[in-house]
């Protein structure tokens, strides 16, 4: 990559952080209770675009939030914008980084909807799930922009990638039984918001059934890298992801059992989307680039694997 390239870098890693920064803004909304601090959109007011003395601190932290909701879209042009001048254009970049641009609108339109219905829980689910799909987004684009370009081959025999993509299906269940223990807590961005209904302690239980799950797939994940003698990058990314878990997960009993103090809510949503950075990161990290798309496929797929420096290491013919 060129000058262009590192740009695009820097913007990718940038979207990342505004995304994940974007889940804590929005949890102080709520852990404040001033979801509905401006109380319609676009205006904060009926009267005012901005928000007036009247509506106090809340209303300072919603128009915050809406207004970081405005640097996101700002960083998802500017990653665009890198990523089609740079060259060669590369189709794995452009993809992504017009699918965090299309998100931010999404995002606004969901969160505008989520102002008029009152804070509806069902419509706080879907802004925070899609916020994490938008993390994965730009995850994604952050690992493959830091690879070459070319096709890419498999580094893990079968079994172990088929679990990386049960556990990531089994992280999108945490994802969202969380976000019902969140829709049923006491927390709902305003006092006067609607709340789910369910049994705290059952749905606390349900997404603590989740966690521990998760983290015992990677756990197994961890031990079938070690018995295969996976790249080193690999391991350190199952490392890096059983770590994170580890401490949501004790940040998520700490609190229930504490009663869900504001702090330790905030920080468990800050792990929320380290979590998800952390476990698409390792998923991308089960394929490497062909030394050269020239290269017969059973000869780069041969080439990846001597590269890899681990004798046992498995590589797959190119996708």
């Amino acid at each position: 990559m060129g000058v262009s390239g590192s740009w695009v870098r820097r913007f990718a890693f940038a979207s990342v952080v505004a995304n994940v920064g974007i889940v804590v803004t929005g949890g102080a909304v709520r852990l404040t209770a001033s979801g509905l601090g401006c109380p319609t959109v676009p205006y904060c007011t009926e009267e005012s675009f901005f928000p007036t003395p009247e509506l106090g601190v809340h209303g300072v932290i919603e128009y915050g939030n809406r207004t970081l909701t405005g640097v996101l879209g700002v960083v998802a042009v500017a990653t665009l914008i890198a990523v089609w001048r740079d060259r060669p254009r590369r189709r794995d970049l452009l993809g992504p980084a017009v699918a965090l641009l299309v998100g931010i609108p999404a995002q606004a339109l969901l969160g505008a909807v989520t102002v008029l219905t009152g804070l509806n829980p069902w419509t706080v689910m879907g802004h925070f799930l899609l916020s994490m799909l938008l993390i994965s987004t730009a995850v994604v684009l952050w690992v493959r922009c830091q690879e070459p370009p070319g096709p890419t081959a498999a580094v893990l025999p079968p079994p172990l990638r088929l679990l990386t993509r049960a556990l990531l299906a089994v992280l999108a269940v945490v994802l969202m039984l969380g976000t019902v223990v969140t829709g049923t807590g006491p927390h709902a961005g305003d006092p006067d918001s609607p709340r789910m209904g369910f049994d705290l302690a059952v749905a606390s239980q349900l997404h603590a059934d989740a966690v521990l799950l998760l983290i015992g797939m990677t756990v197994a994940l961890w031990a079938g890298l070690l018995a295969v003698r996976a790249p080193e990058r690999v391991r350190r990314a199952a490392v890096a992801l059983l770590v994170v878990e580890l401490a949501q997960g004790v940040i998520g009993f700490v609190q229930y059992f504490t009663d869900l103090p504001v702090l330790l809510v905030g920080l468990h949503l800050l792990g929320a989307g380290l979590v998800t950075v952390s476990a698409v990161r390792l998923y991308l990290t089960m394929r490497a680039r062909l030394p050269g798309a020239s290269l017969e496929p059973a000869v780069a797929a041969a080439s990846v694997t001597r590269s890899s420096g681990r004798s046992g290491s498995f590589a797959a013919p190119p996708s």
